[in-house]
């Protein structure tokens, strides 16, 4: 998919920010000195439509990396032929993250090797791959005991399956074959920008954001965690640590410039420079607009709350069970603050596949339409479905449905991280329509977003205004007035329909000598937005009683979930005896 603008005259310098979401990867070409887009290109990723590499019962979801290097050919292409190859200046990658892949010593990712090529564990381990559970526990466990640094301290204290070293740990536990061949281990974010500069991989400037957030790196305990407490959480990563990285680099630095084969295979120049790596939700936040003390909400699959706030105001401040506090990971030189919920857009999506199952099984197949056509009337059924049940689900009265939902379909990320916890339905009855079941679904997002605001303001990190991005803020207005509401608090919505990809267009900017920084780039290249939802004064009672039952049910269920996982440790222990 592709749509375009004319390119203005008068206009020489552009950039192209390369966003790499969960389903696809899309690139937008901007005028490095105004953010007028001119062109945008979308490409699903093939071999991840088809699962071909993941488990869902095993919470198992790995990509290959030939999805992403098709996708970024494919997009870069299209958006570039838009204007002279010479006037784009520089690009900048955004991926989901933490989604680490193991790589070989020259950078290579082992998926892309013989013998490899089908190997799920040689591949990218997405940010929603929870099968490195038992591995986050051992981290906290061993973080608070073994005697050293808490590594968790600046992770909200709590480290989660979704990151770094968790899944790092679990693979090489798995996987004998992986273990042994990777020499060394790669963000998403940051395997790209190498791949596109062609730099060396010891060498190479990894991303600050990424590694602080997800990795566990700080400047006081001098990055990383020790080799002596890594390899007391597991021997095989012995060594690891010496073939990472020691120095972490801001967004908006320099990482390189274009190599000749990828300036050739995306129609580009080696003058282009590529700027550092981050990850999407930051880059988005960046595109919103962010500012001191604003909370960004990055709307997609899950959602990630972004806040930034000035370091000499937060001092030695530790926010408990958010996902991490980095200097610079958003804006260089204010402290990066980050949380968020596993499922938003997934956890609808879950609905619309139950729902949508008969309609898939039973639609009579077509001897007159080719199965591609089918497909596309599937499609376009499922969608008027979900349209009418917006609809009706947005009409239904709060105080006449006393259904309730938990968002904890993929686990909870914050506060608190806990990925073992399921979801929950409660106070059916032989008159709950399917319209009362979605909107306390969407209810259930717009709770544990109310619970995020309340713990970053109950630890001193005041939340002075709201603004959601991404394609759940642009396309659900149930969804944000509701969240309005609930929240009690006015929220803008961003303009830009590919905020992430702004903002790593801004981030090239600032590299590409554009703009002196973040700050200036955001002012010049902003995009404003679109509209804002205000609370409706008469929601905002009902919501606060329902999210006060959420709480009770969300409590009832983690509890029966720690003992549940109590009893079943007991068992296994009686086993082995």
């Amino acid at each position: 998919m592709e749509t375009s603008h004319s390119a203005s005259s008068q206009t020489e310098a552009y950039v192209i920010g390369i966003d790499y979401g969960s389903d696809s990867v899309r690139a937008v070409l901007v005028n490095a000195h105004t953010g007028q887009e001119i062109a945008q290109a979308v490409h699903p990723y093939a071999r991840w439509k088809e699962q071909r590499y993941c488990n869902a019962t095993k919470n198992q979801f790995r990509q290959h990396p030939l999805d992403h290097i098709e996708g970024l050919e494919a997009t870069v292409r299209r958006v570039a032929q838009h204007v002279p190859a010479a006037q784009i200046v520089g690009l900048a990658v955004d991926t989901t993250g933490s989604t680490p892949g193991p790589v070989d010593e020259h950078g290579v990712a082992l998926a892309l090797k013989p013998g490899f090529e089908d190997n799920p564990n040689a591949m990218f381990v997405l940010w929603k791959d929870h099968t490195a559970l038992p591995e986050a526990a051992e981290i906290n466990h061993k973080a608070r005991t073994w005697g050293g640094p808490d590594y968790t301290q600046f992770e909200g204290g709590i480290y989660s399956s979704e990151w770094f070293w968790a899944k790092i740990a679990h693979v090489v536990r798995e996987d004998e074959a992986v273990a042994k061949a990777a020499y060394s281990w790669m963000e998403h974010c940051d395997w790209l920008t190498l791949l596109l500069t062609g730099g060396e991989l010891n060498t190479f400037k990894r991303s600050r954001c990424a590694a602080g957030h997800k990795a566990m790196w700080h400047e006081s305990w001098g990055g990383l965690p020790s080799e002596e407490f890594l390899t007391l959480l597991e021997p095989k990563l012995g060594g690891l640590r010496e073939r990472l990285f020691e120095e972490t680099y801001t967004a908006d630095e320099v990482a390189g410039h274009l190599s000749e084969e990828w300036a050739q295979r995306l129609g580009l120049t080696t003058n282009t420079v590529v700027a550092v790596g981050s990850f999407d939700a930051h880059a988005g936040a960046v595109a919103g607009e962010i500012e001191a003390y604003s909370m960004v909400k990055v709307m997609g699959t899950s959602t990630c709350d972004i806040v930034v706030a000035p370091m000499n105001e937060v001092g030695d401040k530790l926010v408990p069970g958010i996902c991490g506090q980095v200097d610079g990971s958003v804006i260089p030189g204010m402290l990066g603050l980050e949380a968020g919920q596993s499922a938003v857009g997934d956890l609808l999506a879950w609905f619309r596949q139950v729902i949508e199952w008969p309609l898939r099984a039973l639609l009579p197949q077509s001897s007159v339409l080719t199965p591609d056509q089918q497909a596309a009337l599937r499609e376009e059924l499922s969608d008027k479905m979900m349209a009418e049940l917006n609809k009706a689900a947005a009409a239904v009265n709060p105080d006449e449905s006393q259904v309730l939902a938990l968002d904890w379909v993929n686990g909870r990320r914050t506060p608190d991280a806990n990925q073992a916890l399921k979801g929950a339905i409660m106070n059916l009855t032989m008159g709950t329509s399917a319209p009362q079941i979605f909107r306390a679904l969407v209810e259930s997002i717009c709770y544990g977003s109310k619970q995020i605001v309340e713990r970053f303001e109950q630890e001193g990190i005041p939340i002075k205004q709201v603004i959601g991005l991404g394609g759940v803020a642009k396309k659900s207005g149930f969804m944000m007035q509701t969240l309005a509401d609930v929240l009690n608090r006015p929220i803008k919505v961003a303009e830009s329909d590919q905020a992430p990809a702004l903002g790593a267009a801004i981030y090239a900017a600032v590299a590409a000598g554009i703009h002196p920084d973040v700050v200036s780039a955001q002012k010049a290249m902003g995009n404003g937005f679109a509209e804002t939802y205000t609370p409706n004064p008469a929601r905002v009672a009902d919501y606060q009683r329902r999210y006060e039952q959420y709480q009770a049910f969300g409590q009832y269920v983690e509890q029966a979930t720690q003992l549940q996982a109590g009893e079943v440790a007991e068992t296994e222990l009686v086993d082995q005896a």
